[in-house]
This record gives C-alpha cells, structure tokens and sequence, in this order.
C-alpha cells in the first residue's frame, strides 16, 4: 500500500505537468483563435462599412442628379404657369406667344415638350407646335390631382407611356387669382435620362438602382424590368418602410427580389429619393477569401500546436514512468520488495517532522528473523532467501494503512514505522506479523521472529534516532527473553516489559 501510494505521488507532478501542457496549448489556441475571429469581424464590418460608404455616394450623387434636373424642369413649368396667365397672351401671335411661354423652358433630349391643358383637359398650347393636335387629358391623374386639390404644388404621375416614350409626368395646376382652377401645365422626363444616367456609372452587373416617389412607387430601376416600375412598395405586407429611413441601410432581402443586398437610401428633400443596392455575396467576396485563407492558416497551426503539445505530454509522461521505475529501484528491496534502508530512513525523517508538529505518536516495529544464520548455514543462501520473502509477505499482508512505512531495514532484519500509532496497536500489530510467521513456519520452514516496538510523541529537539534505539533494544529484549515474541519498549526511561 506505502510502495502504490509512493508511486502515484512520484507520477502526480509530472502528470499534472502534461495535463497543463496540454490545457495551456489548448487556451493559447483557443485565445488566438478568438483574436483572429475578432479580427476578421472587424475586417466584415470594414467591409460592410466601406460599401455602405461607397452606396450612399452613390445614392447621394443620382438623387443629386434628378432633383437639378426636376428643379430645372419645374422652374420652367413654373415660368409657363406664370406667363400664360398674362392679360397680353391672348393677343399676340403664336410665334410671339412661343417666345414668351417657352423662352426659359427647358429643351434637352430627354426632357418632352411642355403642354398647357384647359380646365376641360384639352390641349391648347404645345411647345413643340404653333398648332398642337387635339387631345383630352381630363382622366389623367396628374389633371384630376390638380383640379381637386388646389395645393398640390408641382405633381410628378406615375410611370406612364407618354407621347410615345415611357416617362414620368411633371405638372402644375394653373389657377386665377381667386384660385379657381384654369387648368393645367405639364412636361414629361423620359425613361431615356434615367437610362443614360446609370450608363455613365461604373456598375456591377447585380448591383440596383431604384428611383422612388416619396408614396414608396418605383419610378425607374436598374436592371430595368416593366413589370416592376410602378410597383407601390406601401402594397407590400412584409416589407415596412422602416427597414429603410432616408439616410439609412439596410442588409438582407428587399422587397423586390430575393437576392440578400446591402441597401443604402439617399437622404435627399426632393420629390423623388434613390436607394443604390449591392448584393452582400460581393460586398463580402474578399472577406470571404481572407477569412478561408486565414481560416486556414489558423487551423494549421492549431493543429501543429496541440499535436506538438500531444508529443510533448506523451513524452513526459514517458519520462515520468521511466523515473518512477528508477526511483521504484532505488527505493525498493530487490529480493523482498519492501522499501530498502535509504527509503526507510527518508521516510522517517518526514513521518517524524509530521509527527512533531500535529504532536501524534509514531510507532517503530523493529522485527528480526530468528536463528537466520543457522538455517541459512543449514540449508543454503537460496533457502534463506525464501524464508526472508516469506516474512516480508508476512508483513505487507499485516501492514495495510497508506502511510505505514515497511522496510529491509538489513539482512535478516526489518522495520515497520506506524504514524499516529499508540504502543499498544503497534503491539498488536506486532503480534499479528509474528503470528503470521508462525503459522507459515508451521509448514516446514522452522522459523520464527522477534519483535521490538517502541512508540513515542515526538517533541521539538528530539531526534528519531531515539526511536530506532528503542525499538532495537526492545528487540534485543526478546530474543533475550527466548526469541518468537514481542516486546514494548517502556519510554522516556525505555525500561522493557514483556
């Protein structure tokens, strides 16, 4: 029990040693890769952020874009509203009355004539023409708005086919000065000035462009797709504006399509706002490469790291045994397999320390084999060996407790130390171990001990040297007194009492 107990306190350090190897390449490991994820979310979000950035400008430059060209279109609508209502305009000529509706009327390619519509919705002055043809635009609903509600300031229509090109009307209600309505003027930007507008930017085939009314209607879209201009997204059951707040983004899946974008919303006042969209597979593609590539990386050396950690516990647990045989050696009697005189003494010297301090007794069994020399004489070394063994199985099969101490303490003789052992237990574990070898004398080997026991509280100053003299002289009492018993050594005076 004392040698297993040894051994176990021998390999402890050392496989406490391999299991915080192990532990600690595992922390590092575990903590490096926490810093390297850490990292790669900040570059995810760096990523996400400059996209963001790159989005808004975009958004912010094509509302920038359309709200200078429907002021500019407006100021004109706004210049014909005023100068049609002049007293003078019915009695010029047209070419005159051309000159003076139309002179600060805006004339690029994409931008359409501007009309003048009767209270009735007929055509009565096209820019375009000295002698427009008739037409009748009552049931339009940029006409209808006007005519219904005086206050509603410049009216840009659904996406209409208009004239012949597909366009968003502008319009403004012409009223007199009493704020009756006299009709209506209107002007059309095509679908054309949204097209060239996109062409000239640098986009990605997946990436969007969405011009919408501030009623959420989509006015143009890039890619360009008719069954989608027009769509009201207020319709939509769920998609809910606040995803997207003016000046905001939004990630994930849009009202559209199904394809996940990172969605970024101008903050523009005009009458129409922009959201520029870029799907989050590109947005994120080079992350996704840096991040495989020191996924990679990192995994490598994990797995580098614990193996070589592995190796190294393996090693030192190798190390381990091989001392704890070594020093099992050192300490071991090789014939009996007790613990030889350099352990004994070893453990002594720490029993009796431990003793002096918790002021326990210590007990010392000192036991020597009866008429050795004879029998050895008699029948040989090899049959004096065996009795030897034979009697230290006696003892270990008597000696059980885990901090009992029994040792070879020379040739025939042998100690067995007892922490925390009264002299009387110590007796009758004496007893125990003669009878024992006794009894296995009675088969036919003849042989028999003799103990001495000495058992003592240690105090500061004392040497257990004083011990071993006691339990020596107490067994020299009973091979004295006849051999085959065991005597108690009688302390501090260390008169002996059979």
């Amino acid at each position: 029990m004392l040698s297993g107990w040894r051994e176990a306190m021998a390999l402890r350090p050392w496989r406490i040693s391999a299991k915080l190897l192990i532990m600690t390449s595992v922390v590092t490991v575990i903590g490096f890769s926490a810093i390297c994820f850490n990292v790669m979310l900040d570059m995810r979000r760096g990523e996400e952020a400059l996209a963001r950035q790159t989005l808004e400008n975009l958004a912010t430059t094509i509302d920038a874009d359309i709200s200078r060209n429907i002021e500019v279109y407006d100021l004109s609508l706004k210049a014909v509203a005023s100068n049609v209502l002049l007293p003078e305009i019915a009695s010029v000529s047209k070419p005159i009355r051309q000159l003076i509706l139309f002179d600060h009327a805006t004339t690029a390619k994409h931008f359409g004539a501007v009309q003048v519509f009767d209270a009735d919705g007929n055509l009565t002055i096209d820019a375009s023409t000295l002698d427009p043809v008739a037409e009748n635009r009552s049931s339009e609903e940029y006409f209808t708005v006007h005519r219904d509600n005086p206050n509603a300031g410049l009216f840009i229509s659904r996406p209409m086919l208009f004239r012949g090109a597909y366009s968003i009307v502008l319009s403004r209600r012409l009223s007199d000065t009493d704020g009756g309505f006299l009709g209506v003027v209107a002007g059309s930007i095509r679908f054309s000035y949204f097209h060239e507008l996109f062409e000239r930017l640098s986009l990605d085939p997946e990436d969007t462009i969405t011009v919408l009314k501030r009623d959420r209607t989509i006015m143009m879209r890039r890619p360009f797709d008719l069954d989608i201009i027009g769509k009201n997204l207020a319709t939509l059951q769920d998609w809910r504006s606040d995803n997207l707040k003016a000046g905001g983004s939004y990630a994930g899946k849009g009202p559209v399509d199904v394809t996940p974008r990172l969605y970024v919303r101008s903050s523009g006042s005009g009458p129409l706002f922009v959201v520029a969209g870029k799907p989050l597979a590109a947005v994120f593609e080079l992350w996704q490469k840096e991040a495989y590539r020191i996924g990679a990386v990192v995994l490598v050396l994990a797995l580098f790291v614990l193996g070589s950690a592995i190796v190294l516990a393996r090693e030192i647990s190798r190390r381990a045994d091989a001392e704890s045989k070594l020093e099992e050696m050192a300490t071991t009697d090789a014939l009996t397999g007790l613990r030889n005189r350099r352990k004994f003494d070893q453990v002594i010297d720490a029993e009796w320390r431990r003793a002096t301090r918790q002021k326990t007794p210590v007990a010392l069994l000192m036991i020597d084999a009866d008429h050795f020399k004879a029998y050895n004489d008699t029948f040989g070394h090899q049959a004096g060996d065996q009795v030897l063994v034979g009697i230290a199985i006696c003892i270990s099969d008597s000696v059980r407790r885990a901090g009992d101490c029994a040792a070879r303490y020379g040739g025939e003789e042998f100690a067995v130390l007892l922490p925390n052992t009264p002299a009387a237990e110590a007796f009758k574990i004496a007893e125990t171990i003669r009878g024992k070898v006794q009894g296995w004398s009675d088969g036919g080997t003849g042989s028999t001990v003799s103990c001495g026991i000495a058992s003592l509280t240690p105090s500061a100053g004392m040497d257990w040297a004083v011990l071993v003299a006691a339990a020596d002289k107490a067994l020299y009492a009973a091979k004295g007194g006849g051999r085959n018993q065991s005597v108690v050594a009688s302390l501090p005076k260390l008169s002996l009492v059979a």
